[in-house]
């Protein structure tokens, strides 16, 4: 049997994107990229405001916008596929939750819409329910003798 330290280690860029995402997103980031804004800015006078100040500037911010978009949305990949992860643990060891939901984000828009009517179903059975505590299953919805409508 595997335990935890069997686990993969993270590759490098994965581990990279991490940490410029967290780093990126901190006060101490924030306060560079001021300063830099702030040093540019007071260095205008100095060339002249020449064309070549103004290309280096567009260049150096476009180069790090471009990769910053990959770094972001590859942390961000991770993030999303944790929680993911993780609720879909919570519905499988839920004893009353469908297990239809798991991994619920593979399937299509409409067919998420689909359920999404169940569910608005199911929230006007329990605001009729005399008990409020009362459960309900989307396996309920099966028993409609007709389609929920979509409003």
């Amino acid at each position: 049997m595997k335990n935890e330290t069997d686990l993969p280690k993270a590759g490098f860029f994965e581990r990279l994107a991490q940490l410029v995402s967290k780093f990126t997103g901190s006060t101490p980031a924030v306060i560079i990229a001021i300063l830099f804004v702030t040093v540019w800015g007071f260095t205008g006078p100095l060339f002249h405001y020449s064309d070549l100040w103004k290309t280096i500037l567009s260049t150096v911010t476009t180069i790090i916008t471009f990769l910053m978009v990959f770094v972001i949305q590859k942390a961000q990949n991770k993030d999303s596929l944790a929680i993911q992860l993780k609720l879909d643990e919570l519905i499988a060891a839920n004893e009353f939750a469908s297990n239809r939901l798991v991994n619920v984000e593979e399937i299509t828009e409409e067919e998420m819409k689909v359920i999404k009517k169940y569910y608005l179903h199911l929230s006007k059975l329990t605001k009729n329910e005399e008990n409020p505590l009362q459960s309900h299953s989307i396996a309920e919805t099966n028993n409609l003798t007709e389609p929920v409508k979509e409003k």
